[in-house]
């Protein structure tokens, strides 16, 4: 699966870094959603850091395999349409090193 972007972990929780497909290359963040009220809410909110426009949003998922958590991400914009990702351990040992890799529709 490609990587679609990378990313920086900060003191705060969020993750901030660069989305980067064919067609598009902007600076994103995910922070954590402060107003969560119910289960089904995100756990994040992912903003464009060039204007602040909200592009979706992420939730916190257990891996069946090893029970390791991680985000699963949606975003949307007219640019580049709907995808969809998890957010990964970049390659390295770097744990403040997180990657998006792109996960297709079935």
């Amino acid at each position: 699966m490609p990587t679609i972007a990378n990313l920086n972990v900060k003191a705060d929780g969020s993750f901030e870094g660069t989305l980067a497909t064919l067609n598009v290359t902007a600076p994103i963040a995910i922070v954590p959603n402060g107003r969560k009220i119910k289960e089904n809410e995100p756990d994040y909110r992912i903003l464009s850091r060039k204007n602040g426009f909200e592009l979706g949003a992420g939730w916190k998922r257990f891996s069946q395999s090893n029970g390791a958590e991680y985000v699963s991400v949606t975003m949307s914009a007219p640019e580049f349409g709907t995808i969809y990702g998890n957010v990964a351990n970049a390659p390295g040992d770097d744990p403040m090193k997180k990657v998006i890799i792109w996960n297709p529709p079935a």
